[in-house]
């Protein structure tokens, strides 16, 4: 029996949180098409006959402009911390990019990687195979694995090579267990998912989301919550709302959808939204949000 822990790691937009969903099997991570959608280090559990690996799904590696990028590059080192090894996604679409290079040159000769070359399914095969030549020049590269994580294709080589990272040991989460994280959190990132593909421009990166109630009913199944969204200025508070408070209501619709699935029982869900001023750059609002950066330090 093996078990560990493997860092999914890579630019933003390569996919990595499409991966550990399809992967895991379940949706343990929001996915949009903007880049630095994943804000957290995000575990999900993956159990064969013969090992349990815990993925981290960790933000895309970027240079941080405010306190929450720092935050988030953070999570990353911490998701790369004390890890048995990790899978580095590469977008086939976009190539070896010069981070990418970076830390595939950088990386200790101890720190096993395989690197997953991302949306093979989007590029002809001259594209791909010029940056799998591209990616198997870097020594100490463990394996090279084309995949489409959005199609679910190539997935069983890739499990199989992580599976090769792991130490013997007995698994260290219940087999029925898929990620770490709370139902009260998930709620909150999907209504956080629904706004970014609802929201335009610049208004997404300043959008985080507060659960001020999450309660079961004991006489009915029925979970009542009421969420703040948060955004940092006045300006961006009317267009979260919309013309006639249409645009908050496809968002609350959308997220209740996905919530009901998640917590299996109707779900009365309540959206607010409120205004915190350069919230990114408060620690104290960061923490308020969810974003604290003593998590990060076990």
């Amino acid at each position: 029996m093996r078990s560990g822990f493997i860092c999914i790691a890579g630019l933003p937009n390569a996919g990595k949180s499409t991966l550990i969903n399809a992967l895991v099997g379940e949706k343990v991570a929001i996915v949009s098409w903007r880049p630095q959608t994943t804000r957290n280090k995000i575990l999900g559990v993956v159990n064969t006959e013969d090992a349990q690996m815990v993925f981290i799904d960790t933000p895309g590696i970027h240079r941080a402009r405010n306190k929450l990028g720092n935050y988030m590059m953070k999570s990353v080192a911490s998701g790369l911390k004390d890890v048995d090894g990790v899978i580095y996604v590469v977008d086939a679409a976009k190539g070896v990019r010069e981070e990418d290079e970076e830390f595939l040159s950088s990386k200790p000769a101890s720190l096993n990687v395989a690197v997953a070359v991302n949306k093979e399914d989007a590029v002809t095969r001259d594209t791909l195979f010029a940056v799998l030549e591209k990616v198997n020049s870097f020594k100490d590269v463990k394996a090279v694995v084309p995949i489409s994580a959005k199609k679910g294709e190539n997935l069983a080589p890739l499990l199989a090579e992580a599976e090769k990272f792991l130490p013997e040991g007995d698994r260290m989460y219940p087999e029925d267990m898929y990620t770490d994280r709370t139902l009260r959190f998930m709620a909150a990132e999907i209504i956080r998912e629904k706004a970014l593909y609802l929201l335009d421009k610049e208004v997404p990166y300043g959008i985080g989301v507060h659960i001020n109630k999450f309660e079961f009913r004991k006489d009915k199944p029925i979970c009542d919550i009421d969420a703040d969204v948060v955004c940092e200025k006045q300006s961006h508070k009317a267009i979260v709302i919309g013309k006639g408070g249409g645009t908050l209501k496809k968002i609350s619709t959308a997220a209740r959808e996905d919530i009901e699935e998640l917590v299996g029982c109707k779900v009365f869900l309540t959206l607010y939204v409120r205004v915190k001023n350069e919230w990114r750059d408060s620690d104290y609002l960061m923490r308020e949000l969810g974003y604290d950066v003593k998590d990060l330090k076990d």
